[in-house]
């Protein structure tokens, strides 16, 4: 009985190992076709969803694939995150192993970019300490209830976004925060200040040429470039501290250029 447990013990590890080895195998070739297709320096982290991995290996088809990329630069802006979430992927075991060409089909995929905060306060030089924050109806709402134009009313909370920052103000620093409309034009990112405060006190209480001043401070247009797999941006959302811009995209062919190593 005791050689039985053994046996059935090392059975198990043999069989976790090359489940983990399977997927091990799919994440490496994932990770360099992504590198090629999104012309990053270094190999993305990739992760391989659902269990066991060895099954969906020997059948060439996986579920979901998640691969992300951090710290990247476009044109203006640093420190972007990239994640693209594959789904129904096909990539035979024989060919994964091979030295040749690897091409992978990707079903369906999410692509998103990530802009952080301080990726955003590199491009407004007159502020400091910026934030990110989203805007819900309610928020809007209380905007008004404290003396903004009741046309802030109208925005859209989806495509709203409240940012908070500190800038010179009549000789000192102060504490800036404007709800501004959202929107993409070309894959392009267009924030519109729509209502101003200043360390608390309305647009309403601030002067005409203060208050048009700190608007154009914050009227800005991000280029995040293109979203990953050539996926076309369609949902722009401010969430967790940043700005996110994400769209989806179908029947995806990635590779065809052999990849050292298998």
């Amino acid at each position: 009985m005791k050689r039985l447990v053994i046996g059935l013990l090392v059975l198990i590890v043999v069989l976790v190992a090359a489940d983990f080895g399977a997927a091990a195998v799919a994440e490496s070739a994932v990770s360099r076709q992504m590198r090629s297709q999104l012309n990053l320096a270094d190999d993305p982290s990739v992760r391989v969803n659902g269990f066991p991995f060895l099954t969906q290996a020997l059948a060439g088809e996986y579920g979901s694939i998640d691969v992300e990329a951090q710290r990247l630069s476009v044109g203006q802006l640093d420190e972007l995150t990239v994640r693209a979430q594959l789904r129904n992927v096909s990539a035979p075991l024989s060919m994964l192993l091979g030295s040749g060409p690897k091409t992978i089909a990707v079903q369906s995929a999410e692509g998103t970019v990530r802009i952080p905060a301080n990726a955003v306060e590199g491009l407004i030089p007159e502020v400091q300490k910026l934030r990110i924050e989203p805007v819900d109806d309610f928020a809007l709402q209380q905007a008004i209830d404290d003396g903004a134009d009741v046309s802030l009313g109208d925005l859209d909370p989806d495509l709203a976004v409240r940012l908070v920052g500190t800038t010179p103000l009549l000789g000192q620093s102060t504490e800036v925060a404007v709800i501004a409309a959202m929107e993409l034009v070309d894959g392009r990112i267009r924030i519109e200040p729509q209502d101003v405060k200043a360390d608390g006190l309305s647009a309403s209480a601030l002067p005409p040429d203060t208050r048009r001043e700190l608007k154009q401070v914050f009227t800005l247009t991000l280029d995040p470039g293109a979203l990953p797999l050539q996926v076309t941006p369609t949902r722009l959302q401010a969430v967790d501290g940043a700005l996110e811009l994400s769209g989806r995209a179908r029947d995806l062919d990635l590779g065809g250029v052999a990849t050292p190593g298998g």
